[in-house]
């Protein structure tokens, strides 16, 4: 008699042995992530929407003044990197758990390593580079916090 293994029966993962186990620390980020980025998104939600005039108040001055303090530079860089690592791991984890052809992972899975990492080098590059009175501006295209040249 011929026994058929069940439907969608995953092959088996070889493990190499000793080194570092990667899915118990992607585990581990996931969830210690997950809990700084409550903390940091409902701040962040408190101080652009509650604790001001709403989403109406929401502009570039707006911008401009919270970046000036590098606590909010350094809360949005937090911000920024956690939620884009803690994104690419959770599409690491499905690709690896629904995609079965190899070279369909190893795609997917460079697919989202290369648009996390250059998210995550545009968005620091927009948070430290950011500046609202650029040198060389005409004085009526500057906003009016600016000093006049």
């Amino acid at each position: 008699m011929t026994t058929i293994e069940a439907p969608r029966t995953p092959a088996p993962v070889r493990r190499p042995r000793g080194g570092v186990n990667w899915e118990k620390w992607g585990w581990i980020y996931m969830r210690a992530s997950g809990v700084v980025l409550v903390v940091l998104i409902f701040g962040h939600l408190f101080v652009n929407l509650v604790a001001g005039d709403g989403v109406k108040a929401i502009d570039f001055a707006f911008v401009a003044g919270k970046w000036a303090d590098p606590f909010w530079v350094a809360w949005d860089t937090a911000l920024l990197w956690l939620a884009l690592i803690h994104g690419g791991n959770g599409m690491r984890t499905l690709i690896n758990d629904y995609a079965n052809n190899q070279l369909v992972r190893t795609v997917l899975l460079s697919a989202v390593a290369i648009s996390t990492a250059l998210l995550i080098v545009l968005g620091t590059l927009v948070i430290y580079t950011f500046d609202p009175c650029p040198a060389g501006t005409a004085a009526d295209l500057l906003p009016s916090f600016c000093p006049v040249p």
